[in-house]
């Protein structure tokens, strides 16, 4: 967002005179002379953060004000284009905080996230329902066609109006209080679900004491556990833990089915065993909350509410997604029950396959018919060199490189950062590279940024980017992950290149700033790449520099198929039971969490040896906030990605220049400058399919 200078002057003499504040020596509200803006992480406090918050949002409100008592008639400069360069030291504020709540949190940090979220969410509805400025905002909308706008500046204006319309601008006072209420509850609670959340996530911990409980892990997995009991002060001991890196490759290898059971079950129950920390009763709320949310604005419900700023626009289209999608890998899953189980029978003779048995028994199974073992892959993808063969793709495809700069403050020693350079060697932004797990870090992997892409004046701001993961660290150095955690790389490394690509004016249609179903994109498409026999051996290096052998390549490409009928049908499950939450009406109380999610399940006849990827009380996704209506969106993705793909495959080359530019020039540097479903047809020359996604899974020819 772009500084109005002498609002900011001005209210920095407020500040120096008021007398209530020093706030001289806090580094947010000093100008960062460091590489290209980036954070003084060295300088900055858990005290310094709720000052800034309260003083960048006085100076954000002084700026509405002089939007709002310009006495020249409202235009899309005065009006549209101020709104959305307002706020800049928030922003600032913001990019930082809540990073840092989900990369380096602690106590302090997740008490101050409790307490400002209900402030900002009531700063932010305290513009877009005001309606002296809404006035301007509806002038600039009603007279769009009298101003010669470019496709840009439509979106933007669009963005805007919708904005203030769909946050209670046309409501009136009584409607627009309970509104407030209801948004300021619902950022309470979806924090406390999160907070929820980490602490049963870290909190857990499957000790083993017994050497023959170690039966079947591999030696990497032994020693992580070995080192994880070091560092809880139990040496001698084996700690596995529910962070993904621990828990997963558990339940592979782990041959003692009763810990595989136990582990299982704590990762599938959290939130879900009373007390303090137990999230059905959140989820009640919220549910309800946003169905009285979507009401109050006029929508039949929250999934409509949200859908109508999407590419699916209506509960029905996404279901229909689904549930179509859902006809195909069900049966798929259930033939392979057949075969696991047959497997089971042979180690535990009148057992019944189990959910904590699948990904055992598939690793048995595909070992059987293809003599085929992941961990012979293991040594070829070093971290460092799946980073490396990363960005080596990216350059080849785009242009952009990638430099390591030691001279950028981190917050934590494990944290890189790179600068990012065009093919003309001009600086296009910065990125944070954060690999490691470690108690102060949410779950998962993901991309945000700390600063968007913009311009000022001919001046382009860049963005700074980061890129988060979740992989335990080897106390040897040479940490090695499977090919599945390479291609979450390449994911996110896809989100990142969205952002550092952006070529936009306004930060609200710049980068990421598209529909949720759309984002999912450039980071699902890059995904392909990191499986291709071509790609691999850019980069899959054993420690003595030898590339990963053809044969070894020739048998991950013949299971590339095998036992996909489980991760399409856990995703495409989660994504429907999202939907389910949001379809109701705030009339309709959900009495029970575990029926509700049973009864979703039992409509798309869900096995009970899979359960979605996300339960409810720890679906983050969609009940932390970001996500809800949204789950979808990565199923829909891998429709375009596939879609887009095969524009690829069918030039004969992965890396052919001409698709490369063009979904470079028509998708990822266009941010949200246009619609979703234009930009796309304008890439591929046609409306996506789903025919590539199922002939990709082996479920269509």
């Amino acid at each position: 967002m772009k500084k109005n200078l002498l609002i900011m002057l001005s209210a920095a003499l407020l500040v120096v005179g008021c007398g209530k504040k020093d706030l001289s020596e806090n580094p947010f509200l000093k100008e960062w002379n460091t590489p290209f803006g980036t954070a003084p992480f060295d300088e900055i406090k858990n005290e310094h953060y709720m000052p800034a918050f309260e003083e960048a949002m006085r100076v954000h409100n002084e700026e509405i004000d002089a939007i709002i008592k310009n006495k020249e008639a409202a235009n899309f400069q005065n009006t549209i284009v101020a709104i959305d360069f307002s706020g800049e030291l928030l922003a600032k504020v913001g990019g930082v905080f809540f990073n840092m709540t989900a990369a380096n949190t602690n106590e302090e940090l997740q008490k101050i996230e409790s307490e400002i979220g209900p402030i900002l969410a009531k700063h932010s509805d305290e513009i877009t329902m005001n309606g002296k400025l809404f006035e301007k905002v509806k002038m600039v909308w009603d007279n769009k066609d009298k101003e010669n706008l470019n496709q840009e500046q439509k979106m933007l204006l669009e963005k805007t109006y919708k904005r203030f319309v769909r946050s209670g601008a046309l409501l009136d006072k009584t409607k627009q209080d309970k509104l407030k209420k209801v948004n300021g509850d619902l950022t309470t609670l979806e924090s406390k679900f999160i907070s929820n959340l980490l602490k049963e996530t870290k909190s857990y911990t499957l000790v083993i004491d017994k050497k023959e409980d170690l039966k079947g892990l591999p030696e990497w997995l032994i020693e992580q556990g070995a080192t994880t009991a070091k560092e809880n002060k139990q040496e001698g001991k084996w700690i596995y833990t529910l962070d993904s890196p621990s828990v997963f490759p558990f339940l592979e290898f782990a041959e003692n089915r009763e810990l595989r059971e136990k582990i299982f079950t704590a990762k599938n129950n959290r939130c879900n065993n009373g007390g303090e920390t137990d999230n059905k009763e959140n989820i009640k709320k919220i549910a309800n909350l946003r169905a009285q949310k979507a009401e109050l604005l006029g929508y039949k419900t929250f999934a409509d509410y949200i859908l109508e700023e999407r590419m699916l626009k209506t509960p029905e289209e996404v279901n229909s997604l689904l549930e179509g999608l859902l006809s195909y890998s069900v049966p798929a899953a259930k033939k392979d029950v057949v075969e696991l189980q047959k497997l089971l029978d042979k180690d535990h003779k009148g057992a019944t396959l189990e959910a904590w048995d699948w990904t055992y028994y598939a690793n048995k199974l595909k070992k059987q018919k293809f003599n085929f073992d992941a961990e012979q892959t293991r040594p070829y993808f070093e971290l460092n060199n799946v980073r490396q063969g990363c960005f080596d793709v990216i350059t080849k495809l785009y242009g952009l490189t990638f430099t390591e700069r030691k001279d950028i403050k981190t917050y934590s020693d494990d944290v890189q950062v790179f600068e990012c350079k065009n093919e003309k060697n001009e600086h296009v932004g910065i990125m944070y590279w954060d690999p490691f797990t470690r108690a102060s870090k949410a779950g998962g992997a993901w991309c945000n940024s700390y600063r968007e892409q913009y311009k000022k004046g001919d001046k382009s701001i860049t963005p700074i980017i980061t890129v988060c993961f979740n992989y335990a660290k080897s106390p040897s150095g040479r940490t090695t992950i499977t090919a599945e955690e390479a291609s979450t790389i390449f994911h996110e490394m896809g989100h990142a290149t969205h952002g550092l690509l952006s070529n936009c004016t306004y930060t609200s249609t710049s980068g990421t700033s598209v529909p949720r179903d759309f984002v999912e994109l450039p980071s699902q498409i890059l995904e392909h790449w990191c499986s291709k026999p071509e790609v691999l051996k850019m980069f899959a290096k054993n420690e003595k520099g030898e590339i990963i052998p053809q044969d070894l390549l020739t048998k991950m490409e013949s299971v590339g198929k095998f036992d996909v009928a489980y991760g399409m049908t856990e995703r495409y499950a989660a994504a429907y039971l999202d939907m389910e939450y949001h379809i109701i009406s705030s009339s309709q109380k959900i009495d029970n969490i575990q029926e509700f999610e049973k009864k979703a399940m039992d409509k798309i006849g869900l096995i009970s040896q899979i359960p979605p990827r996300y339960r409810s009380t720890y679906f983050a996704h969609v009940f932390g906030g970001e996500y809800a209506v949204g789950y979808y969106a990565y199923v829909w993705s891998e429709v375009l990605d596939a879609d887009a793909f095969d524009a690829f495959l069918q030039s004969g080359d992965i890396f052919d220049k001409t698709t490369a530019d063009r979904f470079k020039n028509e998708i990822l540097s266009r941010g949200g400058t246009d619609y979703a479903k234009d930009m796309y047809k304008r890439f591929r020359g046609q409306d996506p399919s789903i025919d590539a996604v199922l002939r990709n899974n082996g479920m269509k020819k």
